[in-house]
């Protein structure tokens, strides 16, 4: 191999194929002679044309002729490869902002506080984030590794696992929702019901490239639950909650309390103007990871929980919330979802409406009888059934009994049938229907 033109990394490299290397598969030339570059690079410059053998297009299995033109896209010639990615030099002031964060660490774990505005892993545009900062952690040994994400302006407990075996356990606990993840947010208004479930499918809105989501309850949807609790209220205008995803869905907690007419405060990707409350209440979004419980490989559980950035503890002081009323029982009771509270209330009012059917029929207990000779109607103190006006009885029969109920006679009732009465029209779904 000759290099014809050695100048720097950023231009593409042209090479010549020597004697040697003649009937060398491409992918194997790469590996003899630029093991930096991965078998899986190799395949997507191919793929995509970036390589070019004597101008044409080349693929990873041609074989190489002598005297042949490869060009190869640009990329520095760095050390033979030795199982380890290159580290990045940090800044003094990087290495600073990294060790700051960290509220806890060990052999296996470090636990961040990760502030709002620093994203979490790099994108478009995005030059500093928490994934850029890892090396300040590990100089020497193996690199640390991101485990689960929190969206650029949500704040607190991010988990960095320390090795690649404690990144693969924790990986574990995350994707079988063993992991209670735990957020405190400030919502715009107060939800009628302060301890509930939100369970509503989520799916990438068209047209935003990903970058939002949407409610979307038809097939596409991806189920998502959140449960939300309040913990207190500034009267009507904004509530302090507790989140807990039960689901690990992108933007899911913001969606969520958007769907249901309660924003998060400073979210207006998803509650728009609404999102922002007037007066002295910062713009910023105020979301934070406030706990995150999870299994450790050692055996003990690990439980971290971050204190509130400035805006955030700013905005309670000024909405009247202690944040000593915080940190709720985990396993407190739910309060049943509206769809669940009103089968019970109609439940109750079956029930209610039964107990006062069986004490009417007691009232009429009282020994009246029936005609002389004919013996007393059927149950004893019962009133005659009322006969239509000029009727005359049946010769030998017992007159008919009168039905029973709340009703007037000659009115109409729904319900199950009792001894000696008659349905009218169709029954109600669900028991007996309320009184009209």
């Amino acid at each position: 191999m000759s290099k014809d033109n050695p100048g720097n990394s950023d231009q593409v490299r042209q090479f010549t194929v020597q004697g040697d290397d003649d009937g060398v598969r491409l992918d194997r030339w790469f590996k003899r002679h630029l093991p930096q570059v991965g078998f899986a690079t190799v395949s997507r410059w191919a793929r995509t044309g970036q390589i070019r053998v004597d101008g044409k297009r080349a693929g990873v299995d041609d074989r190489l002729v002598a005297g042949q033109k490869l060009r190869v896209p640009p990329g520095g010639d760095a050390p033979e490869k030795t199982g380890a990615k290159v580290r990045r030099e940090l800044t003094e002031e990087q290495i600073e902002k990294a060790e700051a964060m960290v509220l806890t660490q060990d052999r296996a774990a470090i636990v961040l506080n990760k502030p709002p505005g620093l994203a979490t892993q790099g994108g478009s545009g995005t030059k500093e984030h928490v994934d850029g900062l890892l090396d300040a952690f590990a100089p020497d040994g193996p690199r640390p590794r991101l485990v689960h994400r929190l969206d650029k302006d949500t704040s607190g407990v991010l988990l960095i696992a320390r090795t690649p075996g404690s990144a693969a356990y924790f990986s574990k606990r995350f994707s079988t929702r063993t992991a209670r993840k735990i957020y405190w947010a400030l919502i715009v208004g107060v939800p009628s019901i302060e301890d509930g479930m939100i369970e509503l499918p989520l799916a990438k809105q068209p047209g935003t490239g990903g970058e939002k989501m949407m409610v979307d309850e038809s097939e596409h949807g991806q189920p998502a639950r959140t449960r939300y609790r309040v913990i207190d209220r500034a009267g009507n205008r904004a509530a302090w909650v507790e989140l807990q995803p039960f689901t690990g869905r992108t933007h899911q907690l913001r969606v969520h309390m958007a769907a249901i007419g309660h924003p998060i405060v400073g979210d207006g990707k998803y509650g728009g103007p609404d999102a922002f409350l007037s007066g002295t209440i910062s713009r910023k979004m105020h979301l934070h990871a406030r706990r995150l419980i999870i299994d450790h490989p050692d055996g003990s559980p690990l439980d971290v929980t971050a204190p509130l950035p400035e805006h955030f503890a700013m905005g309670m002081e000024q909405l009247g919330f202690d944040e000593d009323d915080g940190d709720l029982p985990l396993e407190a009771p739910i309060t049943r979802a509206p769809r669940e509270a009103d089968k019970a209330a109609a439940k109750a009012h079956a029930k209610q409406y039964r107990k006062e059917r069986r004490g009417e029929r007691q009232t009429r207990k009282g020994g009246e009888r029936g005609p002389a000779g004919k013996g007393p109607s059927k149950g004893p103190g019962k009133p005659k059934a009322p006969g239509k006006p000029g009727a005359r009885p049946k010769p030998g029969g017992a007159a008919k009994p009168a039905r029973t109920g709340s009703r007037p006679a000659g009115t109409k009732t729904s319900g199950s049938k009792t001894p000696g009465s008659k349905t009218i029209g169709k029954p109600r779904s669900g028991g007996p229907g309320k009184p009209r």
